[in-house]
């Protein structure tokens, strides 16, 4: 399709083809229970995904001795940033409310948001073969068995695949390792070198490729689907990754009530999501939503060179056009969001649920990552700080549309605004140093 017919479908579309920022409001958009018609998945698959985190969470102590503390529950702070609020709104933003950061930069194990999806679905794989090769009797028999000697040599004969522009890769990859499988992991081209090294320490084998994150995914696929013993996690396709993403929601309602917060028509939640291909946004995005209704606002943040979430829901073309398609580079700075063509199965979910995308500079998440560092002493990647544009950009005049079209007008100032930052832990201290230090204007 040419530029032409994809801007008489959305105007946007003409200034996302210019690399310029925007906000765009999902005129897919329905209200909850008319969103999830036509959606197989329910709280009761969500559920289901939550209780397998609990039965594994014996295992996963005795793994990663860093999550005794929580129970062998991967899990991460809700935090207020007053201070950022009050900064941001100095530098022009006018957000109302209350701004809590959700802090899945630092999760165990893998320190990213896709330690939730990634390392839930290797637990579920893990699981089927468990019980499958009697390594389980069922359900309620002791997971923390699956870490010995005997578990491990029977895992070793098989393979764990993905494709990764880094924290998926990594997810998959310590995981798996800790498990006992032999795993690949294909990284693109925007994969940080530290993060390969990483991989690589704990015995994971790395294939790096020049091109980017779908030319790494499809060359993955084939070599997996090639071999009858290895599995591939499919991050444009899994419904068990998604599955893994959407627990989050439960656990972040928890949080919200331990901080007193009912989330109710007068006190709404708005999420903001930076967003790759799709799959975790999408995830958090479908348990936001089935959790907390209409008042559950959700939208994605993605790099005014890779908006291909953005691109895919606009033009209604989903993942058959790529950023590339409409002059785009597909290069950022946000590595972790430097996708060119969406997940197909998260686009047709979000296609009623999701409020809308925001597009950001590359060099506004170095000034983000400061300011937060600044004012709380929270430490984020770049790709993390994309989030942070959400709220500045809803609570400014490009908003105003959506705010009232939704009769936000007087709620915002009770509203609860949650950023959520994606990766950062693992990042090694002389890599932040050279992202502290790097200014893009």
């Amino acid at each position: 399709m040419q530029l032409s017919e994809l801007i008489k479908k959305d105007p946007v579309i003409e200034r996302v083809a210019k690399a310029e920022e925007v906000i765009w409001f999902n005129p897919g958009l329905r209200c909850r229970d008319a969103a999830f018609e036509g959606i197989s998945l329910t709280m009761a698959d969500i559920d289901d995904a939550e209780a397998r985190l609990r039965r594994f969470a014996p295992f996963i102590m005795l793994c990663f001795p860093e999550t005794a503390g929580n129970g062998g529950i991967i899990e991460s702070p809700l935090t207020e940033v007053e201070h950022m609020r009050q900064r941001l709104n100095g530098h022009g933003g006018g957000i109302g409310g209350r701004l809590l950061l959700k802090r899945d930069s630092d999760l165990a194990i893998a320190g990213s948001v896709k330690a939730r999806g990634g390392i839930y679905e290797i637990l579920k794989h893990t699981e089927e073969i468990a019980l499958e090769k009697g390594l389980l009797s069922g359900y309620d028999d002791d997971y923390a068995k699956l870490a010995g000697d005997e578990c491990r040599r029977v895992f070793s004969q098989y393979t764990v695949q993905v494709g990764s522009t880094g924290n998926l890769g990594l997810s998959i990859g310590i995981m798996s390792a800790a498990v006992g499988y032999k795993v690949i992991v294909h990284m693109s081209a925007d994969a940080k070198q530290w993060k390969k090294e990483l991989l690589r320490s704990k015995g994971v084998k790395v294939v790096e490729y020049k091109s980017d994150y779908s030319e790494a995914v499809k060359r993955g696929r084939e070599l997996s689907d090639a071999d009858p013993m290895s599995y591939f996690v499919d991050d444009e396709n899994s419904v068990a990754l998604f599955l893994g993403y959407a627990v989050a929601a439960k656990r972040l309602k928890a949080q919200l009530e331990d901080m007193g917060i009912e989330i109710d028509e007068n006190r709404p939640l708005i999420a903001y999501i930076p967003c790759g291909v799709g799959g975790a946004p999408g995830g958090i995005a479908f348990g936001l939503r089935l959790l907390f209704g209409d008042d559950a606002h959700v939208f994605f943040v993605e790099p005014t060179q890779a908006p291909c979430m953005l691109l895919g829901m606009a033009s209604g073309l989903n993942n058959k056009i790529c950023v590339q398609d409409v002059g785009l580079t597909g290069l950022t700075h946000a590595d972790g969001l430097a996708v060119g063509r969406p997940s197909g199965f998260v686009g047709g979910v979000m296609k009623t649920l999701l409020a809308g995308e925001m597009t950001v500079e590359d060099y506004k998440l170095y000034d983000y990552m400061r300011a937060l560092l600044d004012t709380e002493g929270i430490f984020i990647e770049p790709s993390s700080c994309a989030a942070f544009e959400g709220p500045m950009k809803l609570c400014s005049r490009e908003g105003e549309e959506y705010i009232r079209r939704h009769g936000l007008e007087n709620k915002m100032q009770n509203a609860i605004h949650i950023p959520w930052a994606t990766g950062g832990r693992l990042v090694p201290e002389e890599i932040r140093k050279e992202y502290m230090s790097t200014y893009l204007k």
